[in-house]
């Protein structure tokens, strides 16, 4: 096992989108990175040459975490290349949109599995590590308003972002006697890959501009320094909150 001098940080589903938006902000603060995707090992690969040109070490794997023989093997590669684990971002998502009475077993599963048993296997096994490694961690996972609000064909990621909110609470409260910290960021409509699946996705993004307060979108780099808050010093204190990162949308009824 090697042992890494400079802290290391996991983000799930970081090859782009907001998830890369984390990682070359931790990199910039001078995190080793460890990449982790599910599909495409050519857009890792090119977001991990990015990161590298700012002085740090990157290492992509590919798991699917929903599968808990998946993420042991991937913590398995970070004990191995890294020797710790310092942070823990909770990003990879995934979901079904469907209208709730068209919902079938397979997309319920489908979407819980990612969303929610994958945050709760990640968690646990950094928390492990973070636990022996005397110097606590922190944990920040993603959320979305519809956690809180209904928002058209969103149920079983709403239902699941429910549920990323709650174990945040439950892992903020056991894991906090060991200087681990965790918390949540929840954003508005944020114009990603991942809206593109979205059957309504202009008349979301068209209704988001028209009614946020703040009087533009929410755009990843806002939900990246959220993150950055949260894992920070400066949060030393917030223990299993969710920060909403939305322009105000959520304070309108």
């Amino acid at each position: 096992m090697s042992t890494s001098l400079k802290k290391v940080a996991l983000i799930t589903g970081s090859s782009r989108g907001i998830g890369k938006e984390i990682a070359i902000k931790l990199a910039e603060q001078n995190y080793n990175i460890v990449i982790n995707y599910a599909r495409s090992k050519s857009k890792a690969e090119d977001t991990a040459e990015e990161i590298r040109k700012l002085g740090v070490e990157v290492l992509t794997v590919k798991a699917n975490i929903a599968k808990k023989e998946k993420v042991e093997e991937m913590f398995k590669l970070i004990d191995e290349h890294f020797g710790r684990l310092d942070v823990l971002v909770n990003n990879a998502a995934s979901g079904v949109l469907r209208p709730v009475l068209e919902l079938e077993e397979s997309h319920w599963d489908w979407t819980m599995d990612i969303n929610n048993k994958g945050m709760l296997f990640c968690s646990q096994m950094a928390a492990e590590r973070m636990k022996n490694g005397n110097n606590g961690g922190a944990i920040v996972s993603l959320s979305s308003l519809g956690s809180l609000r209904y928002l058209k064909n969103y149920t079983t990621v709403g239902v699941s972002k429910a549920a990323v909110e709650a174990l945040t609470r439950y892992l903020a409260v056991e894991l906090a006697p060991f200087n681990i910290r965790v918390n949540a960021v929840s954003g508005g409509a944020v114009d990603t890959d991942a809206l593109t699946h979205f059957p309504n996705r202009d008349e979301l993004l068209n209704d988001a501009i028209d009614r946020t307060p703040a009087g533009r979108l929410v755009e990843p780099d806002d939900l990246a320094n959220a993150v950055m808050f949260l894992l920070s010093p400066q949060a030393s204190m917030v223990c299993g909150q969710t920060l909403v990162v939305d322009g105000g949308i959520s304070l309108l009824t």
